[in-house]
């Protein structure tokens, strides 16, 4: 059995707590990000040719229900590019480039421009492995490009800690697909079965890397839907006690 030398990371639900922004959005006066994604795609729409708002926001919808199936059933993730212009096509519609790009550039910074919280203790935990494993992100980008989750991390302080980044969006492939975890080695140059998994979807961040060889660790602190059924190699509640149990499966 190889011994533990890296350390893959989910970041939604695992380094950084999802909708922790909204409280702030809506003391700014900002819509949420749901309904701004929407809003953005209708006025880029409707400036260049009136459109309803209830017709953009049902193509929106339809475009973003494709990708969650293309997601969640053949492991791709969308640019942005392509999800604006799957909701286009539907609509019988074209932007103009400045247009389009502008709508793009605005929904990839929204977890930019109003950045969500680290989960609490990411932070520390990241510094504590940092010093005896070799780090990397392997994420789905669901709306915010790679781009934009390099700027995330660099703004909380966690971008330093690690030395490689696996996103969707860039690799071409989302979690459970081998290629996300390959990426990761590759980067790290260590081999598969030479790294753990932390994240808190059982299918993608569990059995996904237990398939390759890895070790794999639930982590429940904002997401614990996947507890009773999962078949992670440890179950780690909060940062704090992530340190330990890496350095426990590393030892076995």
């Amino acid at each position: 059995m190889a011994s533990i030398k890296a350390v893959t990371f989910d970041l939604w639900e695992t380094l950084i707590d999802d909708d922790s922004d909204e409280p702030r959005r809506k003391q700014q006066g900002l819509r949420s990000k749901a309904d701004e994604r929407r809003h953005l795609v209708w006025q880029a729409l409707n400036e260049a040719e009136a459109i309803s708002q209830e017709a953009a926001y049902q193509a929106y919808d339809v475009a973003d229900a494709a990708f969650i199936n293309l997601w969640q059933g053949h492991s791709v993730t969308w640019w942005l590019e392509e999800r604006l212009d799957v909701i286009l096509t539907g609509l019988g519609r074209t932007l103009p480039t400045d247009a389009k790009n502008g709508v793009i550039d605005a929904l990839g910074r929204l977890e930019v421009d109003v950045p969500p919280d680290p989960i609490d203790g990411a932070r520390d935990a990241l510094a504590d492995l940092a010093g005896r494993y070799r780090l990397c992100i392997a994420s789905d980008t669901i709306v915010t490009p790679g781009t934009g989750l390099r700027q995330l991390l660099d703004v909380h302080g966690l971008k330093e800690f690690f030395s490689g980044f696996a996103f969707s969006d860039e690799v071409g492939h989302s979690k459970p697909h081998p290629s996300m975890f390959e990426s990761a080695a590759s980067q790290m140059g260590v081999a598969i079965d030479e790294m753990v998994h932390i994240g808190d979807r059982d299918h993608n961040d569990v059995k996904g890397p237990q398939a390759l060889g890895m070790k794999a660790v639930l982590f429940t602190a904002k997401r614990a839907h996947d507890t009773e059924t999962t078949s992670a190699d440890a179950i780690c509640e909060r940062h704090a006690d992530l340190p330990g149990i890496i350095d426990e499966l590393a030892a076995r």
